[in-house]
């Protein structure tokens, strides 16, 4: 299959960002990739002012269409566009991510090679005077550099850059929509299509930038919701392979905080480091929460 032969259905789930999503759609226009080949769907999760003046704001320069399901979370709203896709691929970002104008072309270039892999790209922060959003992209830095150190064996992707052909995808059930937070379901699908015996790869040429703003009360937030995240995602782990939880060796979190001073980063290093150190904490409370608030229901 050449490259320039691939069609993809690009799914964005979207809630009350118009502005960002402004900012997503107009990358898209200015996307290498013949119009012909490509599709957008956004999915209003439920919002009650579906963008829909927006969205079709765009119809003379994209291929483009509104979904409008009940608010479900993230994971249902990906699920609602891909049903509807007329992709062979299926490439997943967010309405707080603006795609390079490469995306697509490095996607194809690499499903050439091996079509049947679920495939991740490289996020950049686009807010590098802020912290906070500055020290979660670095932390997503580090889980990239963990996970998936080999290249064509990775093991973890985030799901503002990450593409898949739509039959292996929905064979598997798509993303679990019970996860109703931006928070592990997008590990959870990784963990699973590995368990299906498929394989991930990375692709880093395939760029999007993300202008995710954060001051320290939603850095805190994010954190604990990925820690009530991590929760579900490692009961539902054990419960598929029949083993006990497993979390990551007391190596893993020491070399997260040495991880700036790794960077390059200057004077930041210390500020990242503690920034890192506050979203581990943030983390095990939200871990420790959803554990007791599971074991109460």
């Amino acid at each position: 299959m050449a490259p320039e032969s691939s069609f993809f259905s690009i799914v964005i789930p979207t809630f009350k960002r118009s502005q960002r999503l402004t900012v997503c759609l107009q990358a898209l226009t200015r996307l290498n990739y013949p119009r012909d080949r490509f599709e957008v769907i956004v999915v209003d999760d439920g919002s009650g002012s579906p963008p829909a003046d927006l969205v079709y704001s765009y119809d003379d320069r994209l291929d483009i269409k509104l979904l409008t399901p009940p608010h479900a979370g993230p994971a249902a709203a990906r699920n609602a566009g891909a049903a509807e896709a007329k992709g062979s691929f299926l490439a997943f970002t967010d309405d707080d991510c603006a795609p390079d104008s490469g995306w697509l072309q490095a996607l194809a270039a690499h499903f050439a090679a091996t079509p049947d892999h679920l495939v991740g790209g490289q996020t950049l922060n686009a807010l590098a005077d802020n912290p906070f959003s500055t020290t979660s992209q670095l932390l997503v830095s580090y889980l990239y550099s963990y996970y998936n150190s080999d290249p064509n064996s990775a093991r973890f992707f985030a799901s503002n850059n990450l593409a898949v052909a739509a039959a292996p995808f929905h064979a598997i059930g798509g993303f679990d929509t019970t996860y109703t937070l931006a928070a592990s379901e997008d590990r959870e699908l990784c963990d699973r299509w590995l368990y299906h015996g498929q394989r991930m790869s990375y692709a880093p040429a395939a760029v999007v930038y993300h202008a995710h703003a954060l001051t320290l009360r939603s850095y805190w937030r994010q954190h604990f919701n990925y820690g009530c995240g991590a929760a579900q995602f490692h009961a539902a782990r054990a419960q598929r392979s029949q083993q006990g939880i497993k979390l990551e060796p007391p190596a893993f979190y020491i070399n997260l905080l040495c991880y700036p001073f790794t960077q390059r980063s200057g004077w930041r290093a210390p500020l990242q480091s503690l920034l890192l150190l506050t979203s581990q904490v943030a983390s095990a409370l939200g871990y420790f929460w959803e554990r007791a608030s599971r074991q109460r229901s």
